[in-house]
């Protein structure tokens, strides 16, 4: 039995049961992922895949077990690869966040300039997407911690580590009537054309809920990914912009006007996803501090100890 077998069971299996897949994220041949698979079931004397001619269509029974040891020991390994590079190069290496846009805009450049001031040596890669797509790069493995607000709370696979609390305001070009409401009422912003963010995006999910509660049906004419865009259109006429209240910044947003909307809408939650099991390396922890300060290393551990 070898790793590389069992990285190729788990990459076929995170492929959807398409070796060809498989093969191209694992650099290799589609011949060799096969030939290797059927050299570790011959070895277990069971078969892992259910097959359809050549095909894999999915999991056998044994091969459901097989596989969830089969998750917790490369976790293991690559658990035993970090603690080596701990001690061999303390104070390098390389850390990976995956994060929405907003976060990675508005919430973390001081945390990021903070944490390279320290650790120079540490080589930093930030990954972009929506909430669930920087969540499922946690899970896998790919990033070291997932920063977001929505769905990375439906991941059982990933610690989840509440950071702070956000609101959103309402955005306007200078002299636009709403402006003028004080106080400003969900009733009012219902009346304009809205720019707000995707669905899959920052408390989406609570700007809905606020309207549907109230009976009221907003016009929402665009939605984005991008805090910026919805302030792009804003400021092209387009309709008033409900986003982020970090996102906003008057010295920035020089042709824009905020007006506070905390009371309109529920808060939402920032939280940080880690992968259960994973060994996180000394600057994981400074990082996860710089971003939460309440999240110590002793607050942390324990978390990751109760998972």
């Amino acid at each position: 039995m070898k790793l590389q077998q069992l990285r190729f069971v788990r990459e076929v299996v995170r492929s959807g049961f398409n070796v060809s897949i498989a093969a191209e994220t694992l650099h290799t041949a589609q011949p060799g992922v096969s030939n290797q698979i059927q050299l570790l079931e011959q070895e277990l004397g069971v078969q892992i895949f259910e097959r359809k001619g050549k095909r894999l269509t999915g999991l056998t029974r044994p091969g459901q077990v097989i596989v969830e040891m089969i998750e917790r020991m490369l976790r293991e390994s690559e658990n035993i690869k970090r603690a080596g590079e701990e001690f061999s190069g303390e104070g390098s290496g390389a850390l990976s966040i995956a994060t929405t846009h907003t976060q990675a805009r508005y919430a973390l450049p001081p945390v990021i300039k903070r944490f390279t001031e320290r650790f120079p040596a540490v080589r930093l890669d930030i990954h972009q997407g929506n909430p669930t797509q920087v969540s499922e790069m946690a899970v896998a493995g790919v990033v070291d911690v997932a920063i977001a607000t929505e769905a990375i709370d439906l991941f059982p696979q990933l610690v989840m580590l509440p950071c702070y609390e956000w609101n959103r305001c309402v955005i306007a070009p200078p002299g636009h009537p709403i402006l003028k409401e004080q106080p400003l009422g969900l009733e009012a912003v219902a009346q304009y054309p809205i720019v707000t963010y995707d669905f899959a995006f920052a408390g989406r999910s609570k700007i809905n809920k606020a309207f549907e509660a109230n009976g009221l049906q907003p016009n929402v004419v665009l939605t984005a990914i991008d805090s910026d865009v919805i302030k792009t259109y804003v400021e092209l006429g387009l309709g008033i912009g409900v986003l982020a209240k970090m996102a906003f910044d008057p010295e920035r947003d020089r042709n824009l006007r905020m007006l506070d909307a905390a009371h309109l809408f529920e808060p939402s939650t920032t939280r940080i996803g880690i992968r259960r099991g994973a060994y996180l390396r000394g600057y994981v922890y400074t990082f996860i501090e710089l971003f939460a300060p309440h999240l110590d290393r002793t607050a942390v551990a324990a978390a990751m100890a109760e998972s």
